[in-house]
């Protein structure tokens, strides 16, 4: 009777996951945006990783050490590079931008990095360090650098969970008559924007206007340095 030919069997242990920081961080962001904060755990995070709890602390120190890695994650998707060479305002023009696209990706991290210190986050500070840098180079005074980037930032992270809520939640269906001015601007949006998505015209708008009144301030606070 012919021998039936059976595959090899492979030599060693069975693979496992290689964990890094990095590998973790990623995990949890993934975690995070399909069970949000209240869904996180370090137990929860290991099962999706298909390791034991244990295994994570031998890469990361906890469960804050790991949001500061998914820090990290979304805020290297935050454009800094115009502060290089670009006015201030035209700089942050692009900044605020690309980090209400960052945020709006993944909501369910806005409440809880917007809460939490930024301790261990390192690649994120120094996005902050370059922004800093760059307005106090423009001639911002610098105890009026930090208010000012956390006044905008408080704008874009509102801006960002906007940009996931539906598009016609002012919509005043069936109560007109009782809010005729109100039923008036929603159908004189709706006329000017066309197909275009409300929350991105909102944000333009409110982002313009802040950077107005910004320069405004720049500039008279420049004027009382002189």
């Amino acid at each position: 009777m012919a021998e039936v030919d059976r595959p090899a069997r492979r030599a060693g242990r069975p693979r496992t996951t290689v964990l890094t920081r990095d590998l973790i961080a990623h995990a949890a962001l993934r975690l995070l945006d399909e069970s949000g904060a209240d869904g996180f755990t370090m137990a929860r995070l290991a099962q999706a990783l298909r390791v034991r709890p244990s295994a994570l602390y031998n890469h990361v120190e906890g469960k804050e050490d790991v949001i500061a890695a998914v820090r990290e994650l979304v805020s290297d998707r935050i454009d800094v590079d115009a502060f290089a060479d670009e006015p201030w305002d035209a700089a942050m023009l692009a900044w605020a931008r690309s980090y209400r696209v960052a945020f709006a990706a993944h909501p369910p991290t806005i409440a809880l990095l917007a809460t939490l210190p930024l301790t261990g986050a390192l690649r994120t500070m120094r996005m902050y360090d370059t922004v800093v840098a760059a307005m106090v180079r423009a001639g911002w005074p610098e105890q009026e650098v930090l208010p000012t980037i956390v006044a905008v930032e408080s704008f874009i992270l509102g801006s960002a969970l906007d940009a996931i809520a539906p598009a016609d939640m002012f919509d005043p269906a069936g109560a007109e008559a009782e809010v005729p001015a109100f039923a008036s601007a929603y159908r004189a949006r709706a006329r000017s924007l066309g197909n275009a998505p409300p929350a991105d015209a909102a944000f333009e708008i409110g982002l313009r206007a802040l950077l107005d009144g910004l320069r405004d301030r720049h500039a008279r606070l420049h004027a009382e340095s002189s």
